[in-house]
């Protein structure tokens, strides 16, 4: 009978912390990480660590290298990886695991996944003291491999990671977005890529390829099959659209300020383009690179990273090797409004250790995140995708810049496309940037996609789409979101979960609600079971 009501004591229990999680604003209470004076060197310890993969087995090697190679350096830590194919999986875990205490030790993460994690007690570790610690901080006297420095990662990207101005993540890779064009159609309708491409450009010549035949093939590529314009990422496309315009979006006090009019009338004219056919989507059509490379799409927006599933030649193919057509691909950074003052997006997984209660753990996370920035994994990693080193180390030295000049010397390790969407990022570095983060903005970056998704559906679907629609869109999008509900006075004071984070946690708390009932009635029958013997 005890042991029963304590299963049950502990399932109510930790319905308890599960309502505590999904009710709390978020007043972060994480305490400093105190780093030990002497790591122990040959205490068993075993960190796991979380990393995302996108199928592909070169990174997944690479991740599995990494591992091995730490241990080398430090025996007696083990490093359990689990793999992941995309970021979203690996933030619905933590957020799950985060009641119980059993978060990762490391986790390949984005910033704004961080700061929802922080709504619970000292769950993300601050990453100041570690950095700068002389024996264990960033290359420090007493870490046994070649650590990059303080002053070897990019300014730019350790702010990038910074929440209410302490350090909570470590940036890992970074990449952006590029447009990938069939420039062989391109000129084929006419029309020359400018040097800076614009939205006017890129809509003019969708519209025009979108035209039909009286056969119903399309003259541009022969085929019946045709749309010109492909967005991968439709947040991202929303975010820097406003972005370039000057509009609204939120501030770093987490202040909502997407839907505005700037917001409607990007909208009208994704509506207008859809309605021609020149423009889709990848939930609404799927990945844009597989109608790139099938003669069916001229402009394919999708990141950096992404690099080697674009043209007949890349390595990655999701499509049958006879729907292949061969053209002229282009790699050019994403359209803009202002030629004169270009704006994209900075992007990229970053990298956070989470608390744990003994500090030797938490040490030792701390040094296999370092080893993740060190050349070694920075270079290796780099050259899979469209991805940049993010400190000057692996920028700088000479088997990065022999890497880069090789480009096209092969379709694999140095296939042009790759590099050359490297290179686009390495070029425009100063005009990149990033969006305010705070608990919720994970929340606002999908609301900001969703209207172009459910603009694009109801314009498919014949619906008219006027003030009326966008007023009811905009009211829906707001509600499912709960982008009503944030409440942020700067980035120390976080607002609610996202909605998708408090339905997870809810059916938690009901499921753990449902076995603290269940264990109640069988201890309660055993008990009489046990009188009437």
């Amino acid at each position: 009978m005890k042991t029963k009501l304590r299963v049950a004591a502990a399932a109510l229990a930790a319905v308890t912390a599960l309502g505590a999680l999904t009710g709390c604003h978020g007043s972060r209470r994480t305490n400093e990480f105190t780093v030990p004076d002497v790591f122990e060197s040959t205490k068993p310890m075993t960190i796991s660590f979380w990393a995302k993969n996108d199928t592909n087995r070169t990174q997944t090697e690479i991740y599995r290298k990494a591992v091995e190679d730490f241990q080398s350096y430090y025996p007696n830590i083990t490093v359990d990886l689990r793999l992941y194919t995309d970021y979203g999986t690996i933030y619905n875990d933590v957020i799950t695991n985060i009641p119980t205490k059993t978060t990762p030790n490391v986790c390949i993460t984005y910033p704004d996944h961080i700061a929802t994690y922080m709504t619970g007690e000292n769950t993300v570790v601050p990453l100041d003291a570690l950095m700068t610690h002389p024996s264990y901080g960033l290359g420090g006297e007493s870490v046994r491999f070649d650590a990059p420095t303080l002053q070897e990662i990019y300014p730019q990207y350790l702010a990038e990671c910074t929440l209410g101005g302490e350090q909570y993540v470590m940036p890992f890779m970074r990449s952006t977005e590029a447009c990938y064009i069939n420039k062989t159609m391109v000129e084929s309708l006419g029309y020359t890529i400018p040097d800076v491409l614009t939205w006017d450009f890129v809509w003019e010549v969708s519209d025009k390829a979108a035209e039909k035949g009286a056969d119903g093939i399309y003259p541009v590529n022969g085929q019946n099959v045709m749309i010109p314009f492909i967005y991968k990422s439709t947040d991202n496309m929303m975010i820097q659209m406003l972005k370039q315009l000057g509009a609204g979006y939120s501030d770093d006090a987490g202040n909502i300020a997407l839907f505005n009019d700037d917001t409607r009338n990007i909208l009208r004219t994704v509506s207008q383009h859809v309605k021609r056919g020149a423009f889709s989507t990848f939930k609404i059509s799927s990945y844009p690179g597989n109608f790139l490379n099938a003669g069916q799409c001229i402009f394919a927006i999708d990141s950096t990273a992404g690099a080697t599933w674009m043209g007949s030649k890349a390595a990655h193919q999701d499509i049958d090797e006879k729907a292949l057509v061969d053209f002229e691909l282009v790699v050019k950074p994403i359209p803009q409004y202002d030629p004169d003052h270009p704006k994209m997006i900075s992007q990229g997984p970053s990298v956070c250790v989470f608390n744990k209660d003994d500090p030797q753990i938490v040490l030792a996370s701390w040094l296999f995140v370092q080893y993740l920035l060190s050349n070694d994994v920075q270079i290796r990693y780099s050259e899979t995708e469209g991805y940049i080193p993010v400190t000057t180390k692996a920028r700088e030295s000479e088997e990065y810049r022999e890497y880069l000049s090789l480009s096209g010397t092969d379709n694999d390790k140095h296939y042009s496309v790759k590099i050359d969407a490297a290179k686009l990022l390495l070029d425009n570095i100063d005009n990149t940037f990033i969006t305010p983060v705070f608990n919720g903005s994970t929340s606002l970056r999908d609301a900001s996609g969703q209207l172009i998704e459910a603009t694009a559906k109801s314009t498919r679907r014949k619906e008219t789409i006027d003030d009326a629609y966008f007023d009811k869109l905009f009211s829906n999008t707001e509600s499912l979101y709960r982008l009503d509900s944030i409440s942020v006075n700067g980035k120390t004071e976080l607002g609610e979960l996202p909605a998708e984070s408090v339905a997870l946690i809810a059916v938690l708390s009901a499921a753990w609600v449902l076995i603290a009932v269940y264990a109640v009635i069988k201890a309660v029958r055993r008990h009489r079971h046990d009188s009437h013997n």
